[in-house]
Parts: C-alpha cells; sequence; structure tokens
C-alpha cells in the first residue's frame, strides 16, 4: 500500500479495498490521502458518536476537527449517536474530453473513502470523501431505508486553526472584500477563499449542486465556517446531497489551476448528440432590423458565432403581462421596427446564430410553449435573465429548463445570481452564466484582477468584454486581455459597443483571433488585488493575457511553455501609455520569439498587456 493511496486505522492494518467492523472501528481514526501523498482527509466518531473529519495539506493541518452531520424534520437527525457499520476505499484514474473547457484533457484522478454509519444496527448515512491532488471533496448518501426526508439544516463546518483572512461578498454580483474570518459574519457567497497563512490558498464551494439548496457560508463559532441552506431539502432515499470540496493550492495562480475538481465531480455528459453546441463569441445588438444586420456583418468581421437581442424585444420584461411569443418592442428602451424572422434569416446566411433574452417571469409562465416556437423561428439560444436562486424548488426548476433547452438544442447563457457547480459537464448547453461583478456594474481594475482567483474559481462567467465605452475604468490594452483571461465558452465583447464605432483597429486583432475554448492553460503570474497573467492555447498557438491594477507595473513573460527549437511570431498589445495618462491608445507591436525568450508587460495602473503566439512557417 503506498502513500498515495492509503487508509489509517489506528495501529490497526487491513487491506485498501477491505471493510473493517463496527467493534474495531468506533475509536478509529480513518484517513484517505490523494494520489500524490500531499492532502489527506480524516474521518473520527467524536464523543456521542458524532462525526467530524481534518483536513491536512503537506504535513501541516488546514482544517481541525470540523462538524459534519444533518438535521432533519422530526426526532431522526442525523447529528451523533452513529457507529461505523463498515468501510471501503476506492481509486480512480482516468482522463477525459471536455465538450468545452480550459484544457482540452482533463484528468480525473482521486482516491476514495467510504464510511457507512448506523443507529441502533441499521443503516443510517453514508459519507463519501474524495482525496485529489487538487483538494479534498466529501458528500452524504442517505440509503433507501432513510424513505422520505425532509433537510432543515446542514451542520458541516470547517474549521481552521486561526483567524485567517478570506475574501469575503454577500451577493454574486458585487466586489470582493478581504476580511479575517472573525468579520465575514454571515451570507458569504461561494466559492469562498481562505488564506491559510503565507500559503497554501484554500477554495471552500460545493459541486455538483443539482437537486439541493444553494449554501452560503456563515461563521458560528471561532475560525469556523458554517453552511446556511437556501431551503429546506425535500428528498426520497437513496439520495446524494451536493459534494462539497476544499480545493487546495499554494498559489492565486495554483488554485485556478486546480479547478477542474468541480467539473470531475459532476455526472458526464447526458446529451448524446453534442454537435449542435457550439461556442463562440457574441455581440450584442440593437433592437432595430437594420441594426441587426449591421451587428451580424460585424459578427462576421471578427469571427463570432452569435449576436444577442437583448432585453425589451418581447415588451417590459418585467411586466408579468408580456409575451414571449411575440415580436413587441418595449418603447422605452428602443424606436424602430424588429423583423426577427427576417435578422434570424440573415444570420444563417452568414453562419451567425441569434440568441435572444427572456426575463424569468415569462420563462416561468411559457418555457414549454416557447422552446419549440423558438426552434421553429431557428433561435440558437436563450439567455435567462433575473432568474430565482437558492431554494430547492428553484434550483430544480433552472435544471430541468436547462434539460428542456437540450431538447429543443437550444444553447443557455444564465444571467444574474446563479453561480455554476460543475454541471455544464452533464448539460454542456448551459455554456456560461452570469454571477459576476461585471462590466455591467464598471468594476475598477482591482476588482478585475481578483476575479480569477475567486469566481472564476467555480467555472465560466460571462463578464461582458466591453472596448469603446468611455466608462470602463481599465485601459483598453486591459480589456483585450480580459477576453484571454476570463473563461466563458460564449464570450461577450463590445458590450456597451456599436457597429457604427467599430474602425477595425489593429489592435482588436485580439478579439477577432481570441477563441473561447481551450486545449491548454497556464497561470503565470497572479496575486490577489494585483496583476493577473494567463497563457492559452488552441491548435499550435497560443494567447496570454496579462491585467494589472494598483501601481504601474512591469511584469516578465517567460514564454519557456513553448514548444523548443520553433520561431514564433508575437504580436503584442500594449498599453501606449504605461504612465496611465491615457487609457484609450494601444501599441501594436510584433517580434520572433521562442521558447528562451522573456517578454516584458509595461502596463498602467489600471493596464494590460495581449499577445498572439504564432508558430512561424
Amino acid at each position: 500500500m503506498t502513500s498515495g493511496h492509503r487508509i489509517l486505522i489506528s495501529a490497526i492494518s487491513i487491506s485498501a479495498l477491505g471493510s473493517i467492523h463496527a467493534e474495531e472501528t468506533n475509536a478509529a481514526t480513518l484517513s484517505v490521502s490523494s494520489p500524490d501523498g500531499q492532502t489527506s482527509i480524516s474521518f473520527v466518531l467524536a464523543e456521542q458518536g458524532a462525526p467530524t473529519y481534518s483536513v491536512s495539506y503537506d504535513g501541516k493541518p488546514i482544517l481541525l476537527s470540523s462538524a459534519l452531520g444533518v438535521k432533519l424534520k422530526g426526532d431522526a437527525n442525523l447529528t451523533e449517536g452513529f457507529a461505523i457499520g463498515s468501510t471501503s476505499t476506492s481509486s480512480k484514474d482516468e482522463t477525459w474530453k471536455p465538450l468545452t473547457g480550459e484544457r482540452s484533457e482533463i484528468r480525473d484522478h482521486y482516491n476514495e473513502l467510504t464510511v457507512d454509519l448506523k443507529k441502533d444496527e441499521k443503516p443510517a448515512l453514508q459519507i463519501k470523501f474524495r482525496a485529489y491532488d487538487e483538494g479534498i471533496a466529501f458528500r452524504y448518501v442517505f440509503p433507501e431505508e432513510t424513505g422520505s426526508f425532509t433537510i432543515t439544516e446542514e451542520l458541516t463546518q470547517f474549521s481552521f486553526a486561526d483567524d485567517h483572512f478570506c475574501w469575503d461578498t454577500k451577493d454574486p454580483q458585487h466586489v470582493y472584500q478581504r476580511v479575517p474570518i472573525s468579520k465575514a459574519g454571515r451570507d458569504i457567497e461561494r466559492p469562498l477563499v481562505v488564506e491559510v497563512g503565507d500559503s497554501p490558498f484554500v477554495a471552500l464551494g460545493e459541486a455538483r449542486m443539482v437537486d439541493y439548496a444553494r449554501l452560503r457560508y456563515n461563521t458560528p463559532a471561532a475560525n469556523t465556517f458554517g453552511i446556511e441552506l437556501g431551503s429546506d431539502v425535500v428528498a426520497n432515499a437513496p439520495y446524494a446531497s451536493p459534494w462539497r470540496y476544499i480545493m487546495i493550492g499554494d498559489t492565486p495562480g495554483e488554485l485556478l489551476e486546480n479547478n477542474d475538481l468541480l467539473v470531475n465531480l459532476n455526472d458526464p455528459c447526458a446529451i448524446e448528440d453534442t454537435s449542435w453546441i457550439k461556442p463562440g463569441k457574441v455581440i450584442r445588438s440593437e433592437l432595430n432590423t437594420k441594426v441587426a444586420k449591421e451587428t451580424i456583418d460585424w459578427a462576421v468581421e471578427m469571427n463570432a458565432g452569435y449576436i444577442l437581442l437583448d432585453a425589451g424585444w418581447y415588451g417590459n420584461e418585467m411586466d408579468n403581462k408580456s409575451d414571449a411569443t411575440t415580436v413587441t418592442i418595449d418603447p422605452k428602451r428602443y424606436s424602430g421596427e424588429l423583423d426577427m424572422q427576417a435578422v434570424i434569416d440573415y444570420g444563417k446566411q452568414h453562419d451567425i446564430g441569434v440568441i435572444v433574452y427572456v426575463n424569468r417571469r415569462a420563462l416561468e409562465k411559457q418555457l414549454d410553449e416557447l422552446l419549440p416556437l423558438f426552434q421553429e423561428w431557428g433561435i440558437a439560444g436563450i439567455k435567462f435573465g433575473f432568474v430565482n436562486v437558492g431554494s430547492q424548488h428553484w434550483t430544480n426548476w433552472m435544471h430541468d429548463a436547462v434539460k428542456k433547452c437540450a431538447e429543443y438544442k437550444m444553447i443557455v447563457d444564465i444571467h444574474d445570481d446563479y453561480r455554476p457547480t460543475g454541471w455544464s459537464r452533464t448539460y454542456p448547453n448551459l455554456l456560461t452564466q452570469e454571477g459576476v461583478h461585471g462590466n455591467e456594474e464598471m468594476p475598477t481594475a482591482k476588482d478585475n484582477v481578483l476575479l480569477p482567483f475567486t469566481r472564476f474559481l467555480c467555472g465560466a462567467a460571462d463578464y461582458t468584454v466591453c472596448y469603446y465605452s468611455s466608462r470602463v475604468q481599465a485601459t483598453r490594452a486591459h480589456q483585450l486581455a480580459a477576453s484571454i483571461v476570463y473563461y466563458s465558452p460564449i464570450q461577450l465583447i463590445f458590450w456597451y459597443d456599436k457597429p457604427s464605432q467599430f474602425k477595425n483597429e489593429p489592435e482588436l486583432d485580439v478579439f477577432k483571433q481570441v477563441p473561447t475554448i481551450w486545449d491548454d492553460t497556464k497561470v503565470l503570474h497572479g496575486e490577489m488585488e494585483k496583476f493577473v497573467s494567463i497563457a492559452r492555447r488552441t491548435g499550435d498557438k497560443w494567447f496570454i493575457g496579462t491585467m494589472n491594477a494598483g501601481e504601474p507595473r512591469k511584469l516578465e513573460i517567460k514564454l519557456d511553455f513553448l514548444k523548443p527549437g520553433i520561431n514564433y511570431t508575437a504580436d503584442i498589445k500594449s498599453d501606449t501609455y504605461p504612465d496611465g495618462s491615457d487609457r484609450t491608445k494601444v501599441t501594436n507591436s510584433s517580434k520572433t520569439v521562442t521558447s528562451e525568450s522573456v517578454l516584458t508587460a509595461d502596463m498602467a495602473h489600471n493596464g494590460g498587456q495581449a499577445i498572439i503566439l504564432t508558430p512561424e512557417k
């Protein structure tokens, strides 16, 4: 038995795939380690048979003894009085190919410990623990004997050794604040990043949250996070809760590189034919036939795949009487006429799909009527607006809606407060979602460079990249870099911009060439609220996005990830004025580089740099 796959039970030696009798193990410590042996999770039944766990990394404690369990409606609480019935272990190591992702191949490699708990000699609760090189995950499985039940509270806790700093936000679309655990309070959004001293960085979150209530974190005790559920959870056994994960990285960049953990905790793709699911860039259009056709022409110019007809095309989206089966322009938003069918047909002639916005009011009432109608029209996808989130009811509604969209070959972009938990692996027609402090709020450069190491840890985000808008607080080079740094299989570009503003500036070659899914991703630099630099590859071409905040900065960009012995042309888009005196100016330059080359990103306090690396023939 190797250190990479082991179970420890006091001083008892057992087979890694064996089971253990309750009489031998009630006071035992059960432990499973990651394949590299660096991370381990231990399980103990504490006093009165209360389940607890702890986590260590690199031989040091990350989480001290932390509570497990749930409260059920009635008298059958699953919080204490347990005995261990049996345990088993297993391992998995396979590589799979996602339809969309930050890498074209993902390794799913873990060791698993399963603990069966009983009460009064009857099966009561099973807890599954997984140890990955990227972190730890666990979930509750309710045996068939549980029958029908209601979870009123989840008692899972995460107890740290000290009052560490964490990155707190109370709203999916608000900014993050660095505060000690003692100042975080309650209603804390996930993923939640905690700085465990100088190292490592830890992210707490949930994966495969499909038929459950969303969690938020609170602070029920010193140095401890607990869980608040968005509602009671009504279920019928057998039943499994979402995974609770503890992602771990030595640096913020390593944390981001480890975020495949979420998709690995979700079920494989459930859509048999995925050929119709096409990622791509999207440009928003005004609700006017002439302008929409011009936007389609612009989309062709920019190698985009879609245009978006946003709120207002079927009237006032906030009016419950508005009918999304009709095209009725909201006069408070736009003037003119929109011939929806003419726009869709024109888009098809140019291989550009049309995505339409539908507010949740119409979706909740009309979804079953809209889907066959939209398919008849030729609509490519739907942007869900102002969705309800939190409760089990709305969680189920949302995922059922995405499944129904798949039946009608509709891609989906969920806006507002929805945050991903990796379910796009199972239903990849859910290409992206908002739940981010993006350009609709005009964030600062500090907000922007923090996002890769907070919000983007849990998956793609529809940030809505801008270019011409005078309200953007960062430089244009910073915005170009954002299209590379921020992962989203459908990437909204030119969010507040219009076709009439487009002058085909040479730096916009970044928007023309940048793909939205990737074969490989590497974080080159990253420090919270200061800077981020990410290199991404598609085919044999690399893109590097670097974003800066706080003060003018020069960063060395080593190109040692390139193939040795090959010359590349580096097309570089940089801040013309690193002193920040004119955010609209971008300098275009080009040079030949190799894997031994080092470039410099010379950036304004709110600046950035974008690079395209192409092998020379």
